[in-house]
């Protein structure tokens, strides 16, 4: 069904792939569409191999907007200079803490009206559906601090970062990125009836994402397949990209995306893009849209998936090696045991869920309405929830007869909200097995929390499998396998709720307002810059393949002291390094006494087994995980390390450019290691990495270091490459704040 092609490939006139052609690669690479969108959005306007970008808008949620204003004030902020969205889609519940979660929004509120900026009220719309909705256009580029800010399928760039990355635009700096390669997505065929975008989503990252096929890389959709698919589907692929750890995507438009705009009343935002008469990509995927079969991706993350027909064929092996991933995850922390889930030799899941921005489609209810029509999910232990993704598209289920066939089969319909896609919602019982048309799947991403004893599972299905397995009391089933026609009307939009309850404000900022705030809003901590000198300790030590954002700072009730940086860092690698923060309190409070004149004999010990002084060298903690920062783009999983005193990260590579750049905005040193060389530390060993601030401002890119063991100092080279000069300065005045505020 999918087929990788790691050569680089020629597209003659949009509909012909050829191995040459009369341009150089370099040259016809400027023809693809992505390469046309990003030189239009360069600040100097060069064609050059380094890209600084300018975005048209900015969104993010109230998981970061208020860290990100607050960071923006400290730097310099005077007004929002282009159009910023902020919706509260993701802290509509307060799992803890009292006003918490509304002071928030109160606070979003009066940062729009007194900087210029969309607020977006709570329950009205999730994120990514609010900017399809509301903000994207053909040719645009809109970033945001939410790792799935995807449009691609609607003609426009959308990248997801950290909120330092949003402060910078904020104060119309930019964007910096390498040249990035571009990976043509080739599209042929038809989908059979009941297949969906999260089928072809899933079975897309089950293909690139093990072996880092498209990271960091623009993915651009072509080809016969792209005019099969209506618009929902393609968004509903198009966002799941990001779990392909891609730096963005882009589409053809045609007509049915000019009727998307349309129906939106914002048809002046299309405009036609195709590659040129000859396009240049560096790789490309083709993908048979035909031959797609019905999909399930197993616990713990989206690319370990299988057909649903291959579960049904093997549902004890399959689920035996979840079990045995599981318990060497957690070890004796949990009982787990889905074997149980299989009766009568077939898998029953215990809950289901539609929802989010990849799920809550207008289409994906609709057909799932169709499949339950007269029909029931039972009372037994079986659950199903459903959240439209905006007000605008449960108004329209609910005239079409959508709501009202889902809610006559037993399944809750909840309002827009993101809470189930990262455990602040809808969080199984223990051991419980759920099936959801959400963006991840990742371990206790959906709430359970292991050092409690509490385990649920997550899989990832389409919403029409969903809807089929429900129609069969829960007993996993392919849409493709059950007979339903879908009878319902077209979507129509009906913006009168958005002009009832969303605040308009871009360039209608009264810098005169005082912005509003709660207890729990606090100012960023005193942050260091860089000594000559640099001495680390491994406060944590990780040697799985991959290090998940979730993992360094879990989501769920975590979020809810977002706007708290001291009490959100006591949260830090909670749930997988479970010492980590006490450790790096201890570094932090000797590196506190140090600068005080006072050396811990610990310190001191250290300092002088590498002949180094304490007046110039900083103390501080550091992680090592072989690949760290997959998933979320929220700023927290490096924030926090800072807030705790942490200087460095040590990895053999990062998984994803967002988390590598939300290290170096909170002064983090990225620092990597060779493929080849061992890292057998432990936490309590200390890495001293002289002359380093030097060596940054020199614009080195590695050097020898010591590490201090228990048996004895041993050498150790580490690398910082691919850093601007702007990167550089920032690491050595310790964060991007400091950084601003130094430049006054």
């Amino acid at each position: 069904m999918i087929e990788l092609i790691s050569k680089g490939v020629y597209l003659l006139d949009g509909k012909t792939i050829a191995e040459s052609a009369p341009l150089s690669p370099d040259e016809a690479r400027e023809n693809t569409i992505a390469y046309g969108i990003l030189r239009a959005h360069e600040k100097d306007g060069s064609k050059g191999s380094k890209m600084h970008i300018l975005f048209d808008a900015l969104a993010s949620h109230d998981i970061t907007y208020v860290g990100i204003i607050q960071t923006a004030r400290a730097s310099g902020l005077e007004k929002f200079p282009i159009p910023y969205a902020m919706t509260n889609c993701h802290n509509s519940l307060c799992a803890v803490g009292g006003t918490i979660n509304e002071d928030d929004h109160v606070f979003g509120l009066s940062a729009a009206k007194k900087y210029g900026g969309i607020y977006v009220p709570a329950n009205q719309a999730v994120i990514h559906q609010y900017v399809r909705e509301e903000i994207a256009g053909c040719g645009k580029m809109v970033l945001g601090s939410d790792s799935h800010t995807r449009y691609g399928s609607l003609g426009c760039m959308g990248v997801g970062e950290g909120g330092g990355e949003l402060v910078k635009q904020l104060l119309r700096n930019t964007w910096d990125i390498n040249a990035p390669e571009v990976v043509l997505v080739w599209l042929e065929g038809k989908p059979k009836h009941g297949i969906g975008p999260h089928d072809v989503a899933i079975s897309l990252v089950k293909a690139v994402f093990e072996s880092g096929f498209v990271k960091n890389k623009v993915l651009e959709f072509a080809g016969p397949g792209v005019k099969e698919l209506p618009v929902d589907f393609r968004n509903g692929i198009d966002v799941m990209t990001t779990e392909t750890t891609c730096l963005s995507s882009i589409w053809v438009t045609d007509n049915t995306v000019r009727e998307h705009y349309r129906t939106h009343g914002r048809e002046q935002e299309y405009r036609k893009l195709e590659p040129g008469k000859v396009a240049y990509y560096d790789s490309m995927i083709r993908i048979d849209l035909s031959s797609q079969e019905s999909m399930i991706a197993l616990p713990f993350h989206p690319s370990n998936a299988v057909t649903i027909h291959e579960l049904q064929a093997d549902p004890v092996g399959i689920l035996k090696a979840v079990e045995e991933d599981t318990r060497k995850r957690f070890g004796d922390k949990v009982s787990v045991d889905l074997l149980s889930k299989i009766k009568d030799g077939k898998l029953v899941a215990d809950q289901a869920l539609i929802a989010g921005c990849s799920g809550g489609t207008y289409d994906n209810l609709s057909e799932a309405a169709s499949i339950l029509k007269g029909k029931t999910i039972g009372n037994d232990y079986f659950t199903m929830s459903c959240y439209p993704q905006s007000t605008p598209v449960y108004l329209a289920t609910t005239r079409n007869h959508i709501a009202e066939e889902l809610l006559e089969a037993g399944v809750a319909i909840k309002p827009a909200f993101c809470g189930p896609c990262f455990g602040a919602g809808d969080v199984p019982a223990n051991n419980g097995f759920s099936i959801r048309h959400t963006t991840r799947n990742f371990p206790n991403r959906e709430g359970s929390k292991p050092g409690q004893g509490q385990i649920s599972l997550v899989a990832l299905m389409d919403a029409r499998s969903i809807a089929a397995t429900a129609a069969n009391g829960g007993v996993i089933t392919a849409a493709t396998d059950i007979d339903y026609t879908d009878t319902h009307k077209p979507y129509e939009f009906d913006d009168r709720i958005y002009k009832s309850r969303v605040y308009y404000g871009f360039g209608k900022e009264d810098l005169s307002l005082d912005l509003r705030y709660g207890p729990n809003i606090k100012d960023w901590p005193k942050m260091y810059g860089m000594e000559d000198n640099m001495l680390l300790e491994l406060a944590a030590v990780i040697q799985d393949p991959v290090t998940t954002t979730d993992e360094l700072i879990p989501s769920g009730e975590t979020s809810s002291y977002r706007s708290n940086p001291l009490k959100l860092s006591e949260f830090a690698l909670s749930r997988r390094c479970p010492d980590y923060v006490g450790l790096s309190k201890n570094i932090q409070s000797q590196d506190l006494d140090r600068r005080a004149g006072k050396v811990s004999e610990h310190l001191s010990a250290a300092l002088k087994a590498v002949g180094a002084d304490a007046a110039n060298t900083s103390f501080g903690s550091c992680i090592f995980a072989r690949k760290p920062g997959d998933g979320s783009a929220r700023e927290q999983a490096a924030s926090c390390q800072k807030v705790l005193g942490g200087d460095a990260n040590i990895c053999y590579e990062y998984a994803t450019k967002r988390y590598r750049s939300n290290c170096i905005n909170w002064g983090i040193l990225p620092f990597t290691i060779a493929q080849d060389t061992p890292f057998d530390y432990e936490v309590g060993d200390c890495v001293f990495v002289p002359g380093i601030r030097k060596a940054i401002l020199e614009g080195k890119e590695e050097i020898d270091a010591k590490v201090i063991t228990k048996s004895g100092v041993k050498p150790i080279h580490l690398f910082f490459q691919n850093l601007t000069a702007d990167e550089r300065q920032i690491l050595a005045d310790g964060c991007l704040m400091n950084y601003y505020k130094n430049r006054k």
